[in-house]
């Protein structure tokens, strides 16, 4: 695989996760570098996992794998979209803020997962490749990493700007998102 193959592979793979990203950042009250890093690495790590497991699957089980992938991010996808969208009109604070609602680590787990399985997927396809799959998993998760880290801030900054319009949005798209992953499945 070309150095220019592999990036346009991990950018590509990292698209999702910086989508979702900007929903985290926007639906958030307080956001901070160090918690858009973290949101950033537990994104990238998952996408760097994603590739290796879907190598050490191998072709043996990728018809099951490629059976429910779709209905799998589009229920991980749904169901964060809607907790967002849902959590973006909680009731506001004396201060006329939105209440800062926790924002747990599962739920971004879940976001992560969720944009990752194609990933998995990749990962079931370069095992028929002579590539260097480590060498792919590590490209994939940083630049995963590296996109959802700004991903987090922009998000952020479009949420202080556009309140809970921001956080409603993102929720949508989110669902819109699995929802997209699920019809372009059913329909090839």
């Amino acid at each position: 695989m070309t150095p220019f193959a592999l990036g346009l592979l991990a950018v590509g793979l990292s698209i999702d996760a910086f989508v979702v990203s900007l929903g985290q950042g926007a639906a958030a009250n307080r956001r901070g570098f160090a918690a858009a890093v973290q949101t950033g690495m537990i994104f990238g790590l998952v996408e760097m996992a994603t590739p290796l497991i879907g190598w050490v699957i191998g072709l043996a089980a990728v018809s099951y794998v490629a059976a429910i992938d779709h209905w799998v991010a589009f229920v991980l996808l749904g169901g964060v979209g809607a907790r967002m969208a849902f959590q973006s009109w909680y009731p506001t604070a004396c201060d006329g803020s939105v209440t800062d609602l926790p924002r747990s680590r599962g739920a971004v787990v879940l976001s992560a997962i969720g944009t990752s399985l194609d990933a998995m997927v990749v990962g079931i396809t370069l095992a028929l490749l002579n590539v260097n799959i480590v060498l792919v998993a590590i490209a994939i998760g940083l630049t995963t990493t590296v996109a959802s880290t700004a991903g987090v801030m922009l998000g952020h900054l479009l949420g202080k700007r556009f309140g809970r319009a921001a956080g409603t949005c993102a929720g949508v798209a989110l669902i819109l998102m699995g929802a997209s992953i699920l019809v372009s499945h059913i329909a090839a």
